[in-house]
């Protein structure tokens, strides 16, 4: 996974998006909307390119995860910050109270698969907490500064951070 655009190296068109999606409207809308658009240019692009990632600059990986109670396979459209060899995630579900159902599916079941530049690659989460969350989270500042945010509007829980390492 190549180094992200950071939100200092963003374009105006970028930022003003990144922006945007931070926003209380913004946020909402996305959350309703952005996985439902991502996912056919996701297909498009052969697994390279997501809406948001065209238009935002934002690393977007997909991830696959087992239903926690389904069983059945889910992928969604998450944003992927490159991390000692895997891919960080962080559970801020837009900053809404609940957490994203890809949550409770990586902690029932780790083993998942993420596609990283139309690459597919299998990998276990696992969630980081301490300095190495709290290095994740900065970096992930640094690229989407919307999580801090959302990190106000979700106060009553704690946004997790998740580490999909290679198996």
């Amino acid at each position: 996974m190549s180094e992200p655009i950071t939100y200092d190296q963003a374009n105006i068109v970028q930022k003003f998006l990144r922006g945007f999606a931070a926003s209380g409207p913004g946020s909402w809308l996305f959350a309703r909307i952005l996985h439902r658009i991502d996912r056919p240019v996701h297909r498009l692009t052969r697994g390279r390119y997501t809406f948001a990632s065209l238009l935002s600059g934002i690393p977007v990986v997909m991830l696959t995860t087992t239903g926690a109670k389904s069983g059945q396979p889910r992928t969604v459209p998450v944003l992927g910050i490159p991390w000692q060899g895997g891919v960080a995630i962080i559970a801020s579900n837009f900053g809404q109270d609940r957490h994203p159902a890809w949550y409770h599916n990586l902690r029932a079941q780790p083993d998942a698969e993420v596609v990283v530049d139309g690459m597919h690659r299998p990998v276990r989460a696992v969630e980081a907490d301490g300095e190495r969350r709290a290095q994740i989270w900065k970096q992930g500042l640094r690229v989407y500064p919307g999580f801090d945010p959302y990190e106000r509007r979700a106060s009553n829980r704690r946004i997790s951070v998740f580490v999909l390492e290679p198996v």
